[in-house]
């Protein structure tokens, strides 16, 4: 999970927003107009974001269409401290 955690939020375009999008999901679930409208971003790049980190077992889904709701994944929880330590080492710099 760490190195996949790196490549994601430090490595590739866009990892400050799937970053924004897991710290969201922590504090409770949300669907992606939710989130787009939370984050102040484009409905497009929101579902952009929930592909890549639905694809990396980041987060995961319940409910169908316009209402899947969003949730971190057992494997994320369970790393979420991890998360927690790149995002502040990447915000510092």
């Amino acid at each position: 999970m760490k190195k996949i955690l790196w490549w994601l939020i430090a490595g590739t375009k866009g990892g400050i927003n799937r970053a924004r999008i897991i710290n969201e999901i922590h504090k409770r679930p949300y669907n992606a107009n939710q989130l787009a409208d939370k984050l102040k971003l484009d409905y497009k790049t929101v579902r952009h974001h929930i592909k890549v980190l639905e694809d990396n077992n980041v987060i995961s889904s319940s409910g169908e269409n316009y209402g899947m709701m969003y949730f971190l994944s057992s494997p994320m929880e369970e790393n979420y401290e991890l998360f927690q330590q790149i995002w502040k080492e990447i915000k510092e710099d």
